[in-house]
């Protein structure tokens, strides 16, 4: 009997493999010129992913981290200034408000989206609150319309989320990480800021090249944080097949809900605006479905776990277990499958019969 094929939880070269040849020409082309950094191709990517978010203007980051930074710094948060963020989420959303010199406040989630609960969001302003910063998680925009009613600046973190089209409008401003397993991302590192207000835009411009315009009057204390030109000429090639590749991502979700994962364990409910960037799942066997499913050699993951406001890095913000209970839950029960624009049918069909397995034996 021939053995199961190992299903890894995203295969990005499945994606890319068909544009190799293009990818060596766009980069065969960089060396030919000899310019790497704020060259031709940065600055006709900032004007594309301009044009395709529908903002005025986009300024290429070292990566996404750098860019909530640069927003924070632009927008001139720091000390005694707090930030509303969630704690399921990416260690990199609130180590971006530390190192902008603000404090992390963190709200709890609302169970079924895993994005910020507007309502935890409103108990925790205080005077001292100068920015929400919510999380598009795994692809789903988080409520927008009920977050901008809140009267503060809104940041989005919307590094798992490009080519949604339900963000990057609402908020004073839009990150994004083009990290390799992202839906529209690099052959390495690199990032982007979308703004909303052409001023505010050229604040982050010059605070990504040390506070300056031309390199000789310096007008903040910036710092170095470029998208390179070899980046930029990929990813103008991915911006392209970006949106076939979330729509194959949606089919592939719409298939697992089809095959009847959602009889086995929570799974996300369907949103127009999303882009699965991951399929995360929730159920209280989780840990006996992922070590199935890595038994089975099927990629899983758990994410967020501790969630951030009980890290070891940020105790000095004084949370205990038990402050914010929705997030605890969700970092305990989620599991993610795998997903990716490519994955096949049976693919996904080995991946249901293996949940179904372990839900089965869990349960009795």
């Amino acid at each position: 009997m021939p053995a199961v094929p190992q299903i890894p939880l995203v295969d990005v070269k499945a994606q890319y493999a068909p544009l190799i040849p293009e990818l060596k020409q766009r980069i065969a082309d960089v060396l030919d010129l000899g310019v790497f950094v704020f060259g031709p191709n940065v600055a006709a990517f900032e004007e594309e992913a301009a044009r395709y978010l529908g903002v005025p203007q986009t300024i290429g980051v070292g990566n996404g981290t750098d860019a909530i930074v640069l927003v924070l710094n632009a927008l001139e948060l720091g000390a005694g200034d707090e930030v509303i963020c969630p704690a399921f989420t990416f260690y990199a959303t609130a180590e971006a408000i530390v190192r902008a010199g603000a404090t992390p406040v963190f709200a709890d989630v609302d169970p079924h989206t895993l994005n910020l609960d507007p309502e935890s969001v409103a108990e925790r302003i205080t005077p001292r609150t100068k920015a929400i910063v919510p999380v598009h998680l795994f692809g789903r925009p988080a409520p927008l319309d009920e977050l901008a009613q809140l009267g503060l600046p809104i940041v989005e973190d919307a590094a798992q989320a490009f080519g949604s089209p339900a963000i990057a409008r609402t908020g004073v401003a839009s990150t994004f990480s083009f990290y390799p397993t992202k839906n529209l991302f690099g052959l390495g590192d690199g990032g982007l800021v979308a703004v909303t207000e052409e001023e505010l835009g050229e604040r982050v411009r010059m605070l990504r090249f040390h506070g300056s315009k031309a390199k000789k009057i310096f007008e903040y204390v910036g710092t170095n944080s470029r998208l390179d030109e070899i980046q930029a000429a990929a990813l103008r090639v991915f911006l392209r097949e970006l949106d076939g590749w979330n729509a194959a991502r949606r089919e592939a979700a719409e298939r697992y809900r089809e095959l009847g994962l959602g009889e086995l364990c929570e799974v996300p409910a369907d949103d127009p605006a999303h882009v699965y960037h991951l399929f995360v799942c929730r159920s209280p066997l989780s840990d006996a479905i992922r070590a199935a499913l890595s038994e089975a050699g099927i990629g899983n993951a758990q994410y967020y776990l501790p969630p951030l406001h009980l890290q070891p890095a940020l105790r000095f913000l004084g949370y205990r277990e038990g402050d914010l209970p929705e997030t605890e839950r969700a970092a305990a029960e989620n599991f993610s499958v795998p997903l990716w624009a490519g994955i096949t049918a049976e693919q996904q069909e080995r991946v249901v019969e293996v949940v179904r397995a372990a839900a089965a034996v869990a349960v009795h």
